[in-house]
């Protein structure tokens, strides 16, 4: 399909007409002789005609190339494009960031794998998490890491070998030794800020209580909610333990009825695999569609067209010029 960006360029094919008949081309009259044997009389006279006492006529086909070249040039000036079968792009109508817990005590080994193998709790959550992040194409996947302070392992992004790439180098104690969980919230707030998708989920690993944080949890949960991000806590390890490891589910608990997200718990690779799986169920992929169709302007075509076409005239004008200069040499031999 063709379309024109300047339409009104079309009006334009009017204004011949108009400076025809409005400004009209200067006539003048003169006296003049018509001698109907030329040849003859410039054979005896032995003058040779001048080039400027010859008088070029235009042709039927030197005017409707006129004609012709004006319509190209307001075609060429309307800007015609070529409209493309529409093109439907899917992306990420989700933003997903998930906040992993790298305090000391993710190197308990007491966190058990799909085949009974027991391996510390960062290492259990790290393969587990892998594996969900590769079920989850369609979001745009970031990564917090947060122990004394939260830190932006991985903005939002589409990227996933990158992002998985960022996971894999992480390592417990690299973001110190305590649990700043009211903190590492607040910064998943700061990144959500600069969003623009409407469905925002904040997954929460941890495995203790908050010990650090400038910012309580409980506050940062209700600033959460009034941006519309939902929490998935995730406590990962012993419920039972007691102490500064001990996991305050109250607070997580909390967390969760406030921004409208769920409480999980797991020990072991198995009910963290089923808590991946129930989340995959109550945060669906989505995916918003945008169409369009491609444009291609063709502006040029109708110059080109015209380019050929008033060389392909000019030759055809050239050579019936040629034939009828050697024909009136014939002409005067023969006389």
């Amino acid at each position: 399909m063709i379309e024109f960006v300047h339409p009104w360029c079309f009006a334009l094919l009017l204004l011949p007409i108009a400076v025809y008949y409005f400004w009209p081309a200067y006539k003048e009259r003169k006296s003049s002789v018509k001698v109907p044997f030329f040849s003859r009389l410039v054979e005896l006279t032995g003058e040779k005609p001048a080039s400027g006492s010859v008088i070029l006529n235009r042709y039927v086909l030197q005017k409707l190339l006129l004609v012709i070249g004006w319509i190209f040039i307001c075609i060429a000036m309307a800007k015609p494009q070529y409209i493309g079968k529409p093109i439907t792009l899917d992306k990420s109508a989700r933003d997903l960031m998930i906040a992993v817990d790298l305090s000391g005590s993710m190197t308990e080994e007491d966190f058990q794998t799909l085949s009974g193998e027991n391996v510390d709790r960062f290492t259990g959550v790290q393969t587990l998490l892998a594996d969900f992040a590769k079920q989850r194409e369609a979001d745009r996947l970031g990564l917090i890491l947060f122990a004394d302070s939260p830190y932006l392992q991985a903005p939002f992004t589409n990227d996933l070998e990158t992002w998985l790439t960022l996971l894999n180098e992480s390592e417990v104690g690299m973001a110190g030794q305590s649990t700043a969980l009211g903190d590492a919230i607040g910064l998943a707030i700061s990144v959500f800020e600069h969003s623009q998708t409407k469905e925002r989920v904040l997954l929460l690993l941890t495995d203790g209580n908050d010990t650090g944080s400038r910012v309580p949890p409980r506050d940062a949960a209700q600033v959460a909610a009034s941006y519309q991000i939902k929490i998935y806590p995730i406590a990962i390890g012993d419920p039972e333990t007691v102490g500064e490891e001990a996991i305050d589910t109250k607070v997580l608990n909390y967390i969760a009825d406030t921004t409208g997200g769920k409480l999980f718990e797991a020990v072991n690779a198995k009910q963290l695999n089923d808590i991946y799986d129930t989340i995959n169920t109550l945060e669906p992929q989505k995916y918003s569609s945008r169409s369009y169709r491609p444009k291609t302007s063709v502006h040029h075509l109708p110059i080109i067209a015209l380019l050929v076409l008033y060389m392909g005239v000019l030759t055809l004008v050239a050579l019936r010029n040629i034939y009828q200069s050697r024909r009136l040499k014939a002409e005067v031999s023969h006389d």
